[in-house]
């Protein structure tokens, strides 16, 4: 992006008006928290259609996302359990900043991920029979209870054992049983998808359940310009690579391990979707000199131009937030002075200027309001 290391990690940048860590936007007559630009007047900032839409908010935040080892196992929850979620822990007077919270807004957070380099991840669930297979031959206490667990007929329910039994191991002898299927596992020579990753996972996480969870999903390897769609409900995590997501505008996340944060395994399995579902690569339209990602989320678009030379045209149908992700392009707008985008500068485009065009030489990413 540009910008020096200064030996801190920065797994996140987030581009956006969530409370959380909003943006600020640099104007004529100074810098103003873009909260606070949206609310002096939403309909020209916004446009009117997605200011009734979404009630005078910015319905999507825009991030790029660095991971150089796992993140969390979590997963999202759907709108009508956000809003009940939220508004439960509200009366219950658990601040927002608690690291017991587990819903920080009223608002679901389906969200894409377009990958920018080799991108590794765990994503959905699979075949309660495959993860049986890659047990089999092990002896220890915990490969043999899941065993019983994944041989359910049912496959919603076989993964719904198999996930409970390992979030609810007694916490005295969860290292125990952790520790053993581990070292049979590392010993036994397991080959397939998963062959490294539990090991891998454990040897970071000691103790962690989520390391074990890792077998009932699916291991996914993006390459660049390649994209995955998370609805609500579906279980994922991070293990390394860069990227660019782009979500509804939350930060409800309920965990279930590979973290040393917060985790409410109850509220979680409730939360979760234990279909079986194929890989949800995102598929993108190709426009005039752009791909265009419009997944199954009103709040939000992904508009991926570039790498190289560019001349795009992005609709101006509502706010868009833009990032330059190389190179440098020349922003026009309908409305307003022109702009100068160079790498790792980003710019926030208001409803009013009208559509925008893109042109030079770079790669650049833009979120603009979905239209489903």
């Amino acid at each position: 992006m540009g910008t020096e290391p200064d030996g801190t990690p920065q797994a996140e940048l987030w581009l956006g008006a969530h409370h959380g860590a909003p943006s600020t936007a640099h104007c004529e007559d100074g810098p103003r928290p873009l909260p606070g630009l949206i609310a002096e007047n939403p309909h020209r900032v916004l446009g009117r259609r997605t200011t009734e839409r979404f009630g005078g908010r910015l319905p999507f935040l825009l991030k790029v996302l660095a991971a150089e080892e796992p993140l969390s196992l979590q997963v999202h929850p759907d709108a009508a359990r956000a809003r009940s979620g939220f508004e439960a822990e509200e009366r219950a007077g658990i601040p927002l900043d608690a690291p017991h919270r587990n819903y920080r807004d009223p608002h679901h957070k389906p969200e894409l991920l377009l990958a920018l380099e080799p991108f590794e991840a765990l994503c959905g669930f699979r075949e309660p029979a495959a993860a049986y297979a890659d047990l089999s031959g092990l002896t220890c206490e915990l490969a043999a209870s899941l065993r019983l667990d994944l041989a359910l007929a049912d496959t919603h329910a076989a993964l719904r054992a198999a996930l409970t039994r390992l979030l609810t191991l007694p916490e005295d002898g969860r290292a125990r049983l952790i520790g053993e299927f581990v070292r049979e596992w590392s010993a036994s020579g397991a080959r397939g998808s998963h062959s490294g990753i539990v090991a891998d996972l454990a040897d970071r996480y000691p103790g962690d359940p989520g390391a074990v969870a890792a077998l009932l999903l699916n291991r996914v390897t993006l390459g660049p310009g390649q994209a995955l769609f998370l609805p609500a409900g579906n279980m994922h995590a991070y293990l390394q690579g860069t990227a660019v997501e782009v979500m509804a505008s939350s930060d409800n996340v309920l965990r279930a391990g590979l973290t040393r944060k917060h985790v409410d395994a109850p509220e979680l399995l409730d939360v979760v979707d234990f279909s079986v579902l194929p890989i949800p690569y995102a598929r993108p339209d190709h426009r005039e000199g752009r791909r265009e990602f419009r997944p199954a989320a009103p709040e939000f678009a992904l508009h991926e131009i570039g790498p190289g030379r560019i001349t795009a045209h992005l609709p101006g149908e509502g706010p868009t937030v833009m990032l330059a992700l190389h190179g440098q392009v020349e922003l026009v707008a309908e409305v307003g002075q022109g702009l100068t985008l160079q790498r790792g500068e980003s710019v926030f485009v208001q409803a009013d200027s009208g559509p925008v065009k893109v042109e030079g030489h770079g790669h650049v990413v833009a979120a603009t309001v979905g239209d489903r």
